[in-house]
C-alpha cells in the first residue's frame, strides 16, 4: 500500500501541460523549497507545468519539514531502518509519478525530473528503474545510492545532468564524480556542472546550466519563451 503524495504546482495549468518537471525535495525540506526554481524558468518554458511533492514522511531531525527516508548519521536511525525507508519512499514515488502522468495526459519523454541532495538521491534511484524512459535526469547537490546495483537494475537510461558546489559541506563534492562513473559504466549519458564557490545550495550558473539541459531533452526551440 503505497502513501499518497501532497504536492504544489506552478506553471501551465492542469490540463494545459505539454510537459513536465517534477522537483525532489532534500532531506528536511518540503516541496515548497524547489517550486520557487519554477518562477526564473517559467518564462523560458512554455507549457510546462511544474509539481513538487512532499516527501512521505514528517523528518526526523527536522519536524517541520519531510524526508524521503530516515538518515542514520543525522537522526540516530539504524542503517535497517533507513533502507527500510528508502524502499517504502521508492514505491511512493513510483506510484505518484505514474498516477501524475496519467493525469496530466503527459508522456514520459515529455517529463524531467529534477531533485536536490535527498532528491537527487531517490531520483537517480527511481528513474533508470522506470519502465517508461523520461526526458532527462538533473541532480544537484546528491549522490548514487547502490552504486554497485545500477547496471543490473537499469531499464531505461535516460540523459542524466549533475551539478554540484565544490564547497558543499554537507553531501561532498566528489560525489558528483563518483555517480557520474557508475552511471556512464551502466550506459548513461552524463553531463556536469560545478558551480564555483557554492556550498549545499543551487547557485544561479547551476540553474541556467539545467535551464539549457531541460530545454534541450524536451526540444524546446531556441525561440520559445
Amino acid at each position: 500500500m503505497t502513501r499518497t503524495l501532497d504536492s504544489r504546482r506552478k506553471g501551465a495549468p492542469k490540463g494545459q501541460a505539454e510537459r513536465l518537471v517534477v522537483f525532489l525535495h532534500g532531506y528536511g525540506a518540503d516541496g515548497a523549497d524547489l517550486l520557487g526554481l519554477a518562477d526564473p524558468l517559467m518564462p523560458h518554458m512554455p507549457g510546462t507545468a511544474f509539481l513538487a511533492p512532499n516527501a512521505p514522511e514528517r523528518c526526523t531531525g527536522n519536524p517541520a519539514g519531510f524526508q524521503w527516508f530516515p538518515i542514520p548519521w543525522i537522526d540516530g536511525s539504524s542503517e535497517e531502518e533507513a533502507e527500510a525507508g528508502m524502499r517504502a519512499a521508492v514505491d511512493d514515488l513510483n506510484a505518484w509519478l505514474a498516477a501524475t502522468l496519467a493525469d496530466e495526459d503527459v508522456e514520459p519523454e515529455c517529463l524531467i525530473v529534477v531533485g536536490f541532495s535527498q532528491g537527487t538521491m531517490m531520483a537517480l534511484h527511481v528513474v533508470p528503474r522506470l519502465e517508461d524512459e523520461i526526458a532527462g535526469v538533473v541532480g544537484f547537490s546528491g549522490r548514487l545510492l547502490q552504486p554497485e546495483a545500477l547496471a543490473d537494475e537499469a531499464v531505461s537510461r535516460p540523459p542524466v545532468l549533475l551539478i554540484h558546489g565544490d564547497l558543499d559541506e554537507v553531501v561532498p563534492p566528489d560525489s558528483l564524480p563518483a555517480a557520474a562513473s557508475a552511471l556512464q559504466e551502466a550506459g548513461f549519458d552524463v553531463y556536469a556542472h560545478v558551480m564555483k564557490g557554492t556550498g549545499h545550495g543551487i547557485a544561479p550558473d547551476g540553474l541556467s546550466v539545467a535551464l539549457g539541459f531541460m530545454r534541450e531533452q524536451l526540444d524546446l526551440e531556441d525561440g520559445a519563451g
